[in-house]
């Protein structure tokens, strides 16, 4: 009979556990979602400078941050997303921080997709007055770019 006592008393505890932590919240007493913060938020910030070989050279890869600023060093300086399929739900704010070059952002796998378009593509430039700033998002195949 003890026995049954304790694992009814067990199945109560992990019951009860599984179902009082599905939320959490920092500042606040009711969490209204599976994470749900009462306050401001911080990111980290990285600077990626280009490796100064343009359209002809290889990349640098993004694989870090949330907030990047890219600098290129010279005309189409290439700066690669990480493959979208390895990060679902990942989003990146990039800005071309150089003020005369412009920065070419690629994907090697799947597309870069504008918001509210089917139409894709491999790369985008970013350059002042054109998609100075972007924000990303991963949804598990392609990105797609708010600017």
């Amino acid at each position: 009979m003890n026995k049954i006592k304790f694992l009814f008393l067990l199945f109560l505890v992990l019951y009860a556990s599984s179902n009082c932590f599905a939320q959490v919240g920092i500042n606040t007493v009711m969490p209204q979602s599976t994470l749900d913060i009462n306050g401001n938020l911080s990111v980290k910030v990285i600077n990626i400078t280009g490796n100064g070989t343009g359209s002809v050279g290889t990349s640098v890869v993004i694989n870090d941050g949330i907030y990047i600023s890219i600098n290129p060093t010279a005309t189409d300086d290439k700066f690669e997303l990480p493959n979208p399929t390895l990060v679902p739900g990942r989003m990146y704010i990039i800005r071309n921080i150089n003020n005369t070059v412009t920065a070419q952002l690629i994907t090697t796998t799947g597309l870069l997709f504008p918001k509210n378009s089917t139409t894709g593509s491999s790369q985008i430039y970013m350059y002042e007055g054109n998609l100075r700033t972007v924000t990303v998002f991963s949804d598990g195949n392609n990105w797609t770019y708010l600017n």
